[in-house]
């Protein structure tokens, strides 16, 4: 019996059922009628009192206004638990939620696509200690549309409604339909998890979602983004370090103004103005108006700001202007690898196909097998013992799960003694 095979769980390679069975039926209103908008400290206090006295599981999700607010703030999060029934509340109202998040500590959170909403629940006070993720759970069991409503659907037999999910959740009053859409994305959420649960249970991944879910609460808040202007669209036909401070000014000039008024940064200037303009490096706002992006419609003064912004980085000296690219952190790109280590290239080719192969038996994506990066980092530099002790330490240095060490660490003990052809 190989090691593969050892520690492979019974049935981990069938798909689940999906796509079959009687047409789905549509979901059109929730259980209880859609409930009132907390918006009082007094009805919040009556809501967590209720949450907290519930039973079992709390499905919990937030609708942002991306695209039209700055940042990532929370405007609706919705929550429902057996016996309390299903609450909507409102944390522009109600800013902090941290007695809520307390009085639901020790309970399992079920979210769809965690780490989306993570990051705006803690902001509010809200912190699980214990997570159930839904699209996560649908990944390892080999679901091959994991959104909220494709799993609803597919493993329950309900249709949700689609159409609310862009829009502008900072309005004030929320339209009807909008809570009504909002009230049913938590509706159906513990039945997801609990269905999901046993079918992970019969491919024998129950414990790999659970190790996935305990890190993915136990993670700290991501680290700001080193230089985040470098992630414009378009960057990549910015050759220049001048174009580049280019972009920088203009980038951080548009954050602020949109971080002041409260709206997406693309609304104050676009990406592909910001590229346009460090491309052309106007010298006088009259060059500038004539540039796409800053047409008749944006007046004098915006056109002044703006041009301020690019005469800032004109005038930068040449030790102040940004470097071609960021200092990396990691092994170089991929393709310079043959060229560089003929012998971690080989590494890769043999780690990378091992992976790949073991996630097609195992039926889950593979980066949710081993991450790409992980892959990388370990082919790269791999530990001067090659054994799968030493493969397992640095495995989990990156971050690896248990599981993943026990899938994946034979076959990278093998692939690193790969020799270059």
């Amino acid at each position: 019996m190989t090691d593969a095979q050892e520690t492979a769980p019974a049935n981990a390679a069938q798909s689940p059922p999906q796509d079959s069975g009687p047409a789905p039926v549509p979901l059109l209103e929730p259980r209880e009628g859609i409930p009132p908008v907390t918006a009082t400290a007094e009805a919040l206090s009556e809501v967590t009192a209720a949450f907290a006295d519930a039973g079992g599981p709390v499905a919990v999700d937030a609708e942002r206004a991306s695209g039209y607010r700055y940042g990532q703030r929370a405007y609706l999060i919705q929550l429902r638990r057996n016996g309390a029934g299903s609450a909507l509340i409102d944390p522009v109202a109600c800013p902090d939620l941290s007695g809520l998040g307390t009085a639901l500590s020790g309970t399992e959170w079920v979210l769809h696509a965690a780490t989306q909403d993570l990051p705006c629940l803690r902001d509010i006070g809200m912190r699980p200690r214990r997570l159930f993720d839904t699209e996560l759970a649908g990944r390892l069991a080999g679901f091959r549309r994991v959104g909220l409503g494709a799993m609803v659907e597919n493993v329950l037999g309900y249709v949700l409604e689609k159409g609310h999910s862009a829009v502008d959740w900072s309005t004030r009053p929320l339209p009807e339909p909008w809570l009504r859409y909002a009230a049913l994305d938590v509706e159906l959420l513990v039945d997801l998890r609990d269905a999901l649960e046993a079918e992970l249970e019969r491919q024998g991944k129950l414990d790999w979602a659970l190790q996935e879910f305990a890190a993915i609460a136990s993670a700290p808040p991501a680290p700001p983004r080193k230089d985040p202007w470098r992630r414009t669209s378009g960057m990549h036909k910015v050759r220049r370090r001048r174009q580049m401070a280019v972009v920088r000014e203009l980038w951080e000039t548009r954050d602020k103004v949109a971080q002041r008024r409260d709206v997406s940064p693309g609304k104050v200037l676009t990406d592909a103005a910001i590229v346009e303009a460090a491309l052309a490096l106007p010298t006088d706002v009259r060059a500038l108006s004539a540039l796409p992006g800053y047409g008749h419609r944006m007046g004098r003064k915006q056109l002044q700001q703006w041009q301020a912004a690019v005469d800032r980085a004109r005038g930068l000296p040449e030790t102040e202007l940004p470097q071609q690219g960021q200092q990396p952190t990691g092994p170089p790109p991929p393709r310079s690898w043959a060229e560089k280590d003929p012998a971690a290239a080989a590494r890769l080719a043999a780690a990378r196909a091992a992976v790949s192969e073991r996630a097609e038996e195992l039926n889950l994506p593979q980066e949710n097998l081993l991450t790409p990066d992980t892959v990388r980092r370990l082919c790269w530099e791999p530990p001067a013992e090659g054994t799968r002790a030493a493969i397992a330490q640095v495995l989990r240095g990156l971050g690896a799960r248990e599981w993943q060490i026990e899938q994946t660490g034979q076959l990278l003990s093998e692939a690193l003694h790969t020799e270059p052809s």
